[in-house]
């Protein structure tokens, strides 16, 4: 990608809908009359998701408040060693989301959070060391991928992003290794995302009614987050449950030994 295209501030409104496979399939018919796919067709996207060790960004982000922000660093496919990575702030807040970010290697990322210290001054890298200084002990914890399909009208601010098999895992967590996971969602459906600085226009609006596609409050690293504490959940209830059974005398799991 080359430098004076990259788009290092970004803020707009962000609309999400889940669709079903008959919704996709709807969706994909009718929006091909409006809008064109993008010079890099379907796309697979990864990024790596930073927090505390306690979780208190996806923590704070899963409670739904006015104002919440995550650290995350994105590669376009596999990224080799080397090639540019992006770190971003992405912050929302009353549904307007705003989005600061730097381009630079996965190493120099990793430093760059370790350190607290960026190699090159500009008003962004200040504003990821304030950020990664108010937060402290950043690590990363899950990794989301999906493959994306960008849709475009000229002359137009108007953005629509459909991201299929979406999917996680929370080790391997670089850019390098592999665009596997485990689903987020069921199999055959997608994450349909508009993208606007002003107003959905009327036809969209229209699609969406027609197809009972409908608004919905939706985050990929929030929802993997529910997925692997219910995982734990379930782990230390049957732990719990086994435990009861197990003494140190002449009983064991329920029965006399």
């Amino acid at each position: 990608m080359e430098k004076e295209k990259i788009i290092s501030v970004m803020k707009r409104y962000e609309l999400k809908y889940l669709l079903n496979s008959e919704q996709l399939q709807y969706f994909m018919d009718y929006i091909s009359h409006y809008m064109k796919v993008d010079k890099y067709g379907l796309t697979s996207i990864a990024s790596i998701y930073f927090d505390t060790p306690d979780y208190r960004l996806i923590n704070k982000s899963i409670e739904k408040p006015k104002y919440k922000e995550k650290l995350r660093l994105r590669g376009y496919g596999i990224v080799a060693p080397g090639k540019p990575a992006f770190l971003e702030v992405k912050r929302k807040c009353e549904n307007i989301v705003y989005k600061r970010r730097i381009a630079l290697s996965e190493t120099e990322a990793f430093e760059l959070i370790a350190s607290k210290e960026a190699k090159e001054k500009t008003q962004i890298s200040r504003e990821l060391e304030a950020f990664i200084e108010t937060y402290k002990n950043l690590e990363p914890k899950y990794m989301i991928i999906y493959d994306r399909l960008a849709y475009y009208q000229d002359n137009s601010d108007l953005r629509i992003t459909i991201d299929m098999n979406p999917r996680y895992r929370t080790d391997e967590l670089n850019l390098h290794t592999s665009m596997e996971g485990k689903p987020l969602i069921e199999e055959g459906g997608a994450i349909l995302e508009v993208k606007v600085q002003h107003s959905v226009p009327l036809w969209l609006s229209e699609i969406l009614s027609k197809g009972k596609i409908y608004q919905t409050s939706f985050s990929k690293v929030g929802t993997a987050h529910k997925i692997e504490m219910k995982k734990k959940q379930y782990q230390t209830l049957n732990t719990f449950n086994l435990s009861k059974f197990e003494t140190k005398g002449e009983m064991k799991y329920g029965f006399t030994i």
